[in-house]
Formats: structure tokens, C-alpha cells, sequence
């Protein structure tokens, strides 16, 4: 791997997705935890349309700790897996409240002791609420940094360690939206369109000539 094409390609992503992001609608810490731990396996399209009513129908995170279950259900059920996000949801706000002081902490070790929370979540939130440095590797991350050459490891926790050596710690924040964007528009999982794709020149994946003479992923 080259330093001048991780440079290249950096530049590149700063250039075609920006350097920053429109976060989840929020005006707490507990809100944006919230919704990132609303978001997993669900559209931030299906997240942004629950956001504003759940956080009006319970503004601290006392309340939505001492809600009912069923109410925090039932303002959320359009979401996939609205039971078991609801049940996580509101222990999460009990712990805040009762173990933290009602101040989600800003550490990954406190982060991580909260229900429902995983190290992608805990890396995103902290970014996003905080702007503590950390690579979030999501399935988009996960295989683009191997195409790139970036990573070779077998799970995101050592494709996560390979990327902090690799990229630039100012870059480490905006990685994880730019990847999700170039996953999903150009180096999709299916079939990637390499003849489209801003980053080709500097892409050390192994890539085959079809019988037609374009490229594609071997």
C-alpha cells in the first residue's frame, strides 16, 4: 500500500462526500445514543420520521427510563426490531440516569457498559456526540477498506485496529459516513462499478477483465 494513494483517496472522499455529515435529530447526548441504537438494521429514513414525536413525548432521560415499555413500543414501532430497541432503549436511560448522573459517558468502557450498545455504536456515538477519534467499521467500511487494501482482517475489531494505523486520525470520524455514501452509490456489495468509481487509479483490489473487456471484482 502506498501512502500517496491513501492520501489520493482521501482527498477524493473529502471532495465527492464532504467532511461532514447531517447527524440524527437531537439536542441531547442521550438522543443521538438513542437514535444510533434505533438505527441498526433500519434506514435513517425510518429513524428521522420517529425522532421528533418520541423526543417530544419524553424529553428527559428520567422519562423515558421510568416509562412503560409498551409506550416507548408503541412510539417506535415503525422501526424493525421496535421490541427489543424499546427494551434496550429504556434500560439504557435507567442506567444513564441512575449509574451516570443522566450524562452518557465519554469514555468507550463507560459507553460500552450500556444495554443495547456495541462497539460500533459506542465508537459512532462518541464521535458524533463528542468528537473523541474513532473508526466505525460498519459492513460498507468492512469491505471497501479490504478492496482498498487498507485492511485485511477477518472482523471489523481487527479491520477497526488496521485503520487507525493506515488513515490519518483527523480523518478517522468521516470515514465511516464517506464509505457508508461510496457503499451504497458505487462499491456496492453485489457488484461494484468499478468503471464508475472516482477511486479506481488508486484501488488495489484484484480486479479481472469480464469477456467483454470490462472490469470487475474477482
Amino acid at each position: 500500500m502506498r501512502k500517496r494513494n491513501v492520501s489520493n483517496i482521501l482527498d477524493k472522499l473529502d471532495q465527492v462526500y464532504g467532511v461532514t455529515k447531517e447527524g440524527f435529530y437531537h439536542q441531547q447526548p442521550w438522543q443521538l445514543l438513542a437514535a444510533i441504537m434505533l438505527s441498526a438494521q433500519s434506514t435513517d429514513k425510518q429513524v428521522e420520521e420517529v425522532l421528533p414525536q418520541l423526543f417530544q413525548r419524553f424529553q428527559t432521560v428520567e422519562q423515558m427510563a421510568e416509562a412503560p415499555l409498551e409506550e416507548i413500543e408503541d412510539s417506535i414501532r415503525s422501526i424493525g426490531l421496535y421490541k427489543n430497541k424499546a427494551k434496550n432503549l429504556k434500560k439504557c436511560c435507567s442506567q444513564i440516569a441512575e449509574e451516570y448522573g443522566g450524562e452518557v459517558p465519554k469514555d468507550m468502557d463507560g459507553v460500552l457498559t450500556l444495554a443495547g450498545v456495541g462497539r460500533k455504536t459506542a465508537t459512532l456515538f462518541l464521535a458524533d456526540a463528542y468528537g473523541i477519534p474513532g473508526v466505525t467499521v460498519d459492513t460498507h467500511v468492512f469491505r471497501i477498506a479490504r478492496r482498498l487494501g487498507w485492511a485485511f482482517g477477518k472482523n471489523p475489531a481487527e479491520v477497526e485496529v488496521e485503520l487507525q494505523r493506515v488513515l490519518p486520525k483527523d480523518h478517522w470520524n468521516r470515514i465511516n459516513f464517506q464509505l457508508i455514501y461510496h457503499g451504497r452509490a458505487i462499491c456496492t456489495a453485489r457488484k461494484a462499478k468499478c468503471g464508475e468509481c472516482m477511486l479506481r487509479e488508486w484501488c488495489e483490489q484484484v480486479i479481472d477483465k469480464d469477456e467483454k473487456g470490462d472490469r470487475k471484482i474477482s
